[in-house]
């Protein structure tokens, strides 16, 4: 089974990290659009339009289905995407959703979502979450994380004092859904300001538990093929996958 995953720059690889570390596919296509990143502070319709043109691209793969591992792309664009896709496009705000419903049982419970400004805009999140019964819900724009996180500032002052700016005064949460695909990789740096109280749900690890129940999966791939593109400079995005997703040097 053959996937592509698509993501605005780099922060889909953290995706990619899961379906490798549960060997799901024997082919992964990958593509971030690094010429036009950051999608989070674009309107709509340029996000969408961007993502119709990412379709394009993989539309020259004999891919099975295309995850759109950007939350902005989940947010504004999956219904058009669909709609002209000759297979099938999974974003990652529904499994995100499903995925709070199992780790967080109660209801009630209070949930923060943070992501990018579109993303938040967007309301996506909070809509799903309200129609599955959670309302006590916080949304927080959190878009210093992304250029941090590019930096590989990952501990430190600099993120501990833009922790400090977001999230001063606020009391800690049942669960936060890290709602844009760069933010696992400071998921124990959240945790650690909370005091490790709040359960995290991570992007990738909600997408393998959608792709599990709905799809059927009788192999395991432990050595699959993973090709990548950008839009601009795909050596950089070369580099940064294989220290983040520790592979191999070719």
């Amino acid at each position: 089974m053959k996937v592509g995953v698509f993501d605005s720059g780099i922060g889909g690889l953290t995706v990619v990290k899961s379906l490798l570390e549960h060997q799901l596919f024997e082919e992964i296509i990958y593509f971030g659009d690094t010429a036009r990143v950051p999608y989070g502070v674009k309107d709509k319709n340029t996000i969408v339009r961007y993502s119709l043109e990412a379709l394009e691209f993989f539309k020259n793969f004999e891919i099975d289905l295309l995850i759109t591992a950007c939350n902005t792309v989940s947010a504004y664009a999956l219904e058009e995407m669909r709609a002209q896709a000759p297979f099938d496009v999974i974003g990652v705000v529904e499994p995100g959703i499903i995925a709070t419903k199992n780790a967080l049982n109660d209801t009630s419970a209070n949930v923060l979502v943070l992501g990018t400004n579109a993303t938040i805009n967007s309301k996506a999140y909070e809509t799903l979450l309200s129609a599955h019964g959670f309302n006590n819900t916080t949304s927080k724009a959190t878009g210093l994380f992304v250029p941090i996180i590019e930096e590989g500032l990952f501990d430190g002052e600099i993120l501990e004092s833009t922790l400090e700016h977001y999230f001063k005064g606020l009391s800690c949460p049942d669960g936060i859904i890290l709602g844009c695909t760069h933010f696992p990789l400071i998921a124990d740096a959240i945790a650690d300001y909370f005091n490790n109280n709040t359960t995290l749900i991570h992007s990738g690890e909600a997408i393998v538990e959608y792709l599990e129940s709905h799809y059927k999966f009788e192999t395991k791939y432990s050595n699959p093929e993973i090709k990548f593109f950008a839009s601009e400079n795909p050596e950089s995005l070369r580099q940064t996958a294989q220290k983040w997703l520790d592979l191999p040097e070719k």
